[in-house]
């Protein structure tokens, strides 16, 4: 195991005598479950890590994830969530230099898609082209959670009018038979038919996904209440066998 002691101190505690303290109340069981094969899971419930999180970029959050340690899922997942929490400044390159590190620690689908990017929509709407071409990067990787860190935070901020078409290009596109990019890129899909019903139905139609990622975007959007009975008959049908 790392050494729980770093140069960054919360309020006078190392930052993992607060996450082992919150391993009293976890649910270490269920958590194991939803993250198959994974190590070192505490089980934290994601409000109290929230806070935590919060808690830290209020303080030297640059010194903490200097040496940040990764030994446990949750520990991972903290240094994502404290780069939500910043208030990053006008150097975009720096605050991504920062996501990258993140990203290359990221081992469960949990701790990939609890990350959100800080500054909220005024933030990304200044920096909306460099993160487009940014988080397009990573669906060319040949990484599982790195392609699913770019499909999953593209599902998140991009399906709008100036980026569906090359969205559901790029998603078409990926070539990766890794779970959980597929699941990533079905649960995308079946988003991008929620807000554009026609053009992901023609989409669809000619679509080059494999027939697992093809059937469970289908079976995503039929699940959506947000898709009427109609419209989910016809899905019904487009079904590979």
């Amino acid at each position: 195991m790392e050494k729980s002691e770093n140069a960054f101190l919360l309020h006078g505690k190392p930052v993992r005598e607060y996450i082992l303290k919150l391993a009293e109340n976890s649910n270490k069981e269920f958590a194991e479950k939803l993250n198959p094969g994974v190590e070192n899971v505490l089980g934290l419930r994601l409000p109290d890590m929230r806070k935590l999180a919060a808690e830290i970029a209020k303080a030297d959050w640059k010194a903490y994830l200097a040496d940040a340690p990764s030994f446990y899922m949750e520990e991972r997942m903290l240094q994502g969530l404290v780069l939500g929490y910043i208030r990053p400044d006008g150097n975009i390159e720096e605050y991504l230099s920062y996501v990258t590190r993140f990203v290359k620690i990221i081992n469960s689908w949990s701790v990939c898609d609890s990350f959100k990017f800080a500054g909220g929509r005024k933030y990304m709407s200044a920096h909306s082209d460099r993160i487009w071409e940014y988080l397009k990067s990573f669906i060319g990787y040949d990484k599982e959670y790195e392609i699913r860190f770019g499909v999953v935070m593209t599902m998140k901020y991009f399906i709008d009018d100036s980026h569906i078409d090359e969205l559901l290009e790029l998603y078409d596109n990926i070539r990766h038979e890794g779970y959980y990019v597929r699941m990533a890129v079905a649960w995308a899909i079946s988003f991008c038919f929620v807000e554009y019903p026609e053009k992901t139905l023609e989409y669809l139609k000619r679509a080059k996904l494999d027939d697992f990622t093809y059937n469970k975007s289908i079976q995503k959007t039929i699940e959506s209440y947000r898709v009427d009975g109609d419209m989910k008959t016809c899905l019904r049908n487009m079904k590979r066998k």
